[in-house]
Formats: C-alpha cells, sequence, structure tokens
C-alpha cells in the first residue's frame, strides 16, 4: 500500500515521518527505560491558566476515563491485493535502506533453508509477477449509535475488504462511506446490535501546549492500547499538503494507532492520531494528531455525502518572509504573498493580482501556510471579504468562493447489475450470484468489489476439483470483465460455439488472484 503521507525528514540524515497503520504482525523487543520529569524549584512562580478554563489535577490513575472510553475505539483489519510492481512496505522513507534492516543469514548456497530466507526477506515484486494479497492494520473510533466511524484514509484507501473487530472481540463487516487523502480522513459504516457505544468531539482550539491527553488504539496489533502524554505543540507542518495544522504530542503512537483518537481529559476527541516521526517506526514522543476542528466540517460532508467540497480561489500563495518584506517595504513582515493567479478564478474577478499580499479574512490575520485550509473551510458560493496590501497601501476585495476544481475521492460505488441475479450451472457443478449488499456481507466482499460471486459448488464436480468455492469471486472470464451472471453467461456460450474445452476464469479468493481453467465438457 502505498502512503499518502510524504515522507519529509525533519532531521534528514536518521529519521522519517511514517504513517502509523500497521502492515506487518511482527513485534520486535525493546528496551524500557523509566524517566521522570525534574522538579521545579520552590521560588518559581507558578502560572494561572485562564479562569474559563477547567483545571485538571494530576490523576491517580486514568483506568475509570479508559474503561468509559475503550469500547467506542475500534480495530480496523484490511485486505488489499498489490497490482504487479506494487510493494507494501509503505512505512519506509527516503532515508530507509536495505542495510537498515535484518541480513539474511548465511547457509549453503542452493540449500532450502538459503531459498526461504532468500524468498521471506527479499518480497520485492516484480513487474511480471503476479497480483499479492496484503494485510494492515488500523485504529478508528464510533461516532454515532448506529454505526458510523472515524479512521485514516491512509488505512483503508487500498482495500478489498474492511473488517472492524469491538472491545468486546465481535468481527464486523464494514463498507467505506467516504475518504479525502488531502486531510488522511475517511470514514466507513459497521452494521449491528445498534446503539453501539460513542465517543465525542471536543473543541481542539481549546487544548494547550501542556495539556493531558490519552491516546487508544491498536499499536503493532496489541488492541485496546491506551497511552498518556502532553499535547506538545500545535500547528505543526509535516509538509502532508496545503492543510497541515497537526498538533503534536509525546503520547505513544506507534504503527497500527493510525485513525485512533487523541483524547483530552474530559474523555472527548480533540485528535485523530495519523503519523509519526522515528527513525525506526517505533514512538519516539512525537506524533501528530488531526486537530478535531480540522476534522469536525470534512467528517460531516463524508458521512452525508461521501466526499468533501471545498472553496476555491484560485490564487497561489507563500509566506511573507523578513526578506520579502525587506523587499516591498512591508513592516512588520505578516500575510500571504500571492505568486500566481488562476485568470479565470474568483480572486482574479475581484480584483487580486500577483504580488498582492492577502493580511485577513473577514477581519482575521491570516498566513501563508494557514489561508489554503481556511479557505477550502467556507462553502462554495459564500461571499468572503480579503483585506490586501498593495505596493504600500491597504484595500479590500469581496470574493464569491468557488467549489474546487480538483476532483474529489469518491467511495466506491457497486455497479448495478442488470439480468439475472444468479447463474446455476448443473453440468460443471456451481452457481453464481450477482454481488448486491447481501452478498456483500455474507462473504465480507468490499464496496469496490467487482465481478460475480460463487455461491455453491457442488461436491466433486467440475468446479469443485479445481477449488471454487462459496465466497469467491469470478472476474474475469477467458480475460474479458465480468461483473453480472449474465456477462459471465455470455463469455461461457461464446467459449462453447468457439469448441474450447476449457474456459480461463480469473478468480479473487482468501488467498488473491489465480487463474482457474474450469472445464467446459463437465469432465
Amino acid at each position: 500500500m502505498g502512503s499518502c503521507l510524504s515522507a519529509a525528514p525533519l532531521a534528514r540524515t536518521l529519521c522519517v515521518l511514517t504513517p502509523c497503520a500497521l502492515a506487518s504482525y511482527a513485534l520486535a523487543p525493546s528496551a524500557l527505560a523509566p524517566y521522570a520529569l525534574a522538579p521545579r524549584a520552590l521560588a518559581e512562580p507558578a502560572i494561572s491558566p485562564p479562569a474559563a478554563r477547567a483545571v485538571h489535577a494530576a490523576p491517580d490513575s486514568y483506568a475509570d476515563l479508559a474503561a468509559r472510553l475503550l469500547p467506542a475505539v475500534v480495530n480496523i483489519s484490511i485486505s488489499a491485493t498489490l497490482k504487479p510492481g506494487e510493494s507494501d512496505d509503505d512505512d519506509d522513507g527516503p532515508d530507509a535502506s536495505p542495510e537498515d534492516g535484518p541480513q539474511v543469514p548465511q547457509f549453503p548456497p542452493g540449500s532450502p533453508m538459503e531459498k526461504f530466507f532468500h524468498d521471506y526477506m527479499n518480497r520485492r515484486p516484480t513487474p511480471s509477477g503476479p497480483p499479492r494479497k496484503m494485510q494492515a492494520l488500523g485504529s478508528g473510533f464510533i461516532i454515532s449509535p448506529d454505526g458510523f466511524i472515524v479512521t485514516n484514509n491512509h488505512v483503508i484507501k487500498d482495500a478489498d475488504k474492511v473488517s472492524v473487530t469491538l472491545q468486546d472481540g465481535t468481527v464486523l463487516p464494514a463498507r467505506i462511506v467516504g475518504r479525502d487523502s488531502r486531510t488522511d480522513l475517511a470514514v466507513i459504516k459497521i452494521d449491528g446490535k445498534a446503539p453501539f457505544p460513542t465517543v465525542a468531539f471536543g473543541d481542539s482550539d481549546k487544548a494547550r501546549v501542556g495539556d493531558r491527553v490519552l491516546a487508544i488504539g491498536n499499536p503493532f496489533g496489541l488492541s485496546g492500547t491506551v497511552t498518556n502524554g502532553i499535547v506538545s505543540s500545535r500547528g505543526r507542518d509535516i509538509n502532508h499538503g496545503l492543510y497541515d495544522d497537526y498538533i503534536q504530542t509525546d503520547a505513544s503512537i506507534n504503527r497500527g494507532n493510525s485513525g485512533g483518537p487523541l483524547f483530552d481529559l474530559d474523555g472527548q476527541v480533540i485528535g485523530i492520531n495519523t503519523a509519526i516521526y522515528s527513525s525506526s517506526g517505533g514512538s519516539i514522543g512525537i506524533g501528530f494528531a488531526i486537530p478535531a476542528n480540522d476534522a469536525r466540517g470534512v467528517i460531516e460532508q463524508l458521512r452525508r455525502d461521501g466526499h468533501v467540497s471545498r472553496g476555491w480561489i484560485g490564487v497561489r500563495v507563500q509566506n511573507v518572509t523578513h526578506e520579502i518584506a525587506d523587499s516591498i517595504g512591508l513592516k512588520p513582515e505578516k500575510g500571504a504573498m500571492i505568486a500566481t493567479v488562476d485568470p479565470k478564478g474568483p480572486a482574479s474577478a475581484a480584483g487580486m493580482k500577483t504580488g498582492d499580499v492577502i493580511l485577513s479574512l473577514d477581519g482575521k490575520p491570516i498566513d501563508g501556510h494557514a489561508l489554503p485550509r481556511l479557505v477550502a473551510e467556507i462553502a462554495p458560493g459564500t461571499r468572503a471579504r480579503f483585506g490586501l496590501w498593495r505596493k504600500g497601501k491597504t484595500r479590500e476585495a469581496l470574493v464569491t468562493v468557488k467549489a474546487s476544481p480538483e476532483a474529489p475521492d469518491m467511495p466506491p460505488t457497486p455497479e448495478k447489475t442488470k439480468g439475472p441475479s444468479t447463474l446455476a450451472l448443473a453440468d460443471l457443478g456451481v452457481t453464481f450470484a450477482a454481488i448486491d449488499d447481501a452478498n456483500r456481507t455474507k462473504y465480507g466482499l468490499s464496496d469496490s468489489q467487482r465481478g460475480v460471486v460463487v455461491t455453491d459448488v457442488t461436491q466433486d464436480g467440475p468446479a469443485d476439483t479445481r477449488g471454487l468455492q462459496p465466497g469467491d469471486v469470478v472476474t474475469e472470464v477467458q480475460q474479458i470483465a465480468v461483473n453480472a451472471p449474465e456477462a459471465l453467461s455470455k463469455e461461457l456460450a461464446r467459449a462453447r460455439a468457439q469448441k474450447k474445452h476449457t474456459v480461463l476464469l480469473l478468480v479473487q479468493g482468501q488467498d488473491g488472484l489465480r487463474w482457474v481453467p474450469l472445464p467446459l465438457s463437465g469432465d
């Protein structure tokens, strides 16, 4: 699975940013070293928090809070098919090298053990190789009693099948409702015995550096793991994209924590854990979470529409640095300088020009980092007021924000089938059916799965002897894609008309894709 986070090292020689989804189940032993905070000097004056904000004393235990929150945090497992040439080593950053990992032991040349370890340690797909199946783990949390779940886009984006494990061990199939790669957020849905336990979003803008937080998730496949720490920083830009505004925390976040919640001590979600900064893939105390206030609007759109519509004004901007401000005579240095203006965009229509400095949006000061995110949050059709600085003079521009021309990430949509919903072939000992909602749930098929599902196989019949079993999905017949029983029947009839003795099926099963030659004569 390809990572949707740019591996942009803050210290380029050692560490890389990594999405914290897990694609490996092996646990490596680690040394644990206790540490403590040094006491403050007695003479140091205490800093009082604002009177309007509740003050939490250091708790003796987080047990009561964890017991209340754990039932709403879920484990998410996905299976995905890697196409030839794709790699599942998405956790490696640009600074990783083969020498960083374990080496193949030395065995006699040509021995079975040498071949085993060589194949195991060098699982690099080739362009001509067959598609491969991979598994990955992540975390999520339930936000509504009817089963809507929030997670990261990079956890589920390539999934053929998504499953959710509740705290009591119940495993339920899930469907992808909507996803957004630009913010790395996704919403999935489970069905079952409602109401499900839920957690609520809090106000992430109130979270201050130094506030205590809890992270809950599925690190390295260890379900229901609770870690604690503090908010280490706010407004972090990790070079993920235009909308970076992350909360940094030292609460232990590892691979598998992706999509899990970051809680304040009121038990409200103030962030969605999405990335770590590490040289080894394990926590070194630098993790990043999407602020709840940034995520809330995206999640509402994904839940309602299945995709995200963003505001757009048609400009590219950059921060005004000290050198830029000095060269154009702007004091003090502030704002976002326009680098380009789309001639067909709303900003151009409102009179904005290249070289203008945007100082404010609806009366609030702005900079080049925050502007794209704040404009994206404006509903298309809204009139926004921008404060500009141009050649020593200030002015205002009223801009009618339009919808972004970028294509949104759409959820998978099942194809509607026509004709008969089933196809029984007694001579071949197999029955096929269309992939509808009932069969997706029954056989745990993903929303993106295409083809015709096997629903019944006669014992010792031709299909049985060739390994077909209920739940297998036929995606191609004679290298022609089929998405309905009627299409499959048509291709079988074509093969018979050509006097073929066997027909070649491309079958998606639990172990991945495989070619199955099925005899047409029934022998």
